[in-house]
This record gives C-alpha cells, structure tokens and sequence, in this order.
C-alpha cells in the first residue's frame, strides 16, 4: 500500500457474514481487502492486496481483548511492527478520538471526529421505523487526522450510502509514503471500531 493514488474508497460488504470490506484508489484499483475474522476475543484484521486473498499484506492485532482503551499493532506480511492505533479511552466516549504511533513508538498522528453529535443524531434517529433506513443518507460523521503541529493530513468521510458501507479518505497535505501506509491502516481499523459503535 505504497504510492497510493488518493483520494481512497472504502465500501463494505453487506452480502458477507463476516466484517469485510474493500479499499480501492482515485482510479477504481482494488489497494486492499480487509477482513476482520470473527468470534475472536481480541480483534484480529488480515489485510489482503484483493477480494480474492491471493496474497496477506497486513495484519492487525489488538492488545487487549477489551477494545476501550486497546492498541492495535500494524504488521506487514513478514510479521515486523510498522506502527499501531491506540483509542483514547475515556477521551473517546463522546467524541472518538485515537493516536498513531510509529514504529519507533513514537507518538506521530492525532484522529478525531470532527463531530460528535453527528454520531448521536445517527444513532438516536437509526432507531425509529422508517425513518432509521435513511439515516445512512442524512449523517456522515468525519475524522481528520493531525500532526503533532496541529495541522490537518487527511480526512475520513462517511459517503451517504445505506448501511453507512461507504467511505472516502482525502489527503489533504503531502506526506511520506510510509505514513501513508500507516495512515490508511489506522483508518482501516478505525472505521471498523466506529463503524460497529454506530
């Protein structure tokens, strides 16, 4: 996941019994294939370069089986730590909020919500007859990552879709590849904890 042609589509698979979904490039090219294996007691992600898992790229792996306050390891498919995801515990109960961390342990990116009552409304509307099916087209909750300076990288953005199975990651400033890389796999293991917490 190297050179990557931004800005990236995320779209779950609704038809799957498991929690998948398919990341592709500004030009429609499958990048990634993410599927996150079920009944585990801690998260566990292979990431595969397409749908039809010809070859494990990535993998993820919580630290905990309580994902509060987990951090979630980044592994190529050699098995070397190339970074993680660690939710804010109790800082993320009203507006999520998670840090990237490099492979170094260094604390390197912020992710956060841009607004939280997006999120409520979603999830507080999800629940009536009718109207809940619509929700999907009416609340789309983004995320943006900063630097250590405070200065916006990309933004995560729910597309109106049903189900909310449609997401866009824009860059919004240049950065090496490698954070690239460490970006887009945050956010993959991201959009599948907020995505499960509505």
């Amino acid at each position: 996941m190297k050179d990557l042609n931004f800005p990236i589509s995320f779209t779950f698979h609704v038809t799957t019994l498991s929690n998948d979904f398919s990341a592709k490039d500004a030009h429609g090219k499958t990048v990634a294939y993410v599927r996150q294996k079920m009944f585990k007691l801690k998260e566990d992600i292979n990431i595969y370069d397409n749908e039809n898992k010809t070859r494990l790229t990535h993998n993820i792996r919580a630290d905990k089986w309580i994902d509060f306050s987990a951090a979630y390891s980044f592994k190529d498919a050699q098995g070397k730590e190339i970074g993680k995801i660690a939710r804010k515990g109790w800082a993320s109960v009203w507006k999520a909020h998670y840090e990237l961390i490099d492979q170094h342990q260094k604390l390197q990116y912020h992710i956060r919500e841009d607004n939280a009552w997006v999120k409520v409304l979603d999830s507080v509307l999800g629940q009536l007859p009718i109207i809940g099916g619509l929700t999907g087209y009416l609340f789309n909750p983004s995320y943006t990552v900063t630097d250590l300076n405070g200065q916006a990288i990309c933004q995560l953005k729910k597309e109106a879709s049903f189900f909310g199975r449609k997401f866009k990651l824009s860059k919004l400033k240049p950065i090496d590849h490698e954070d690239d890389e460490r970006i887009i796999l945050g956010f993959m293991m991201m959009v599948l904890l907020e995505r499960r917490r509505g």
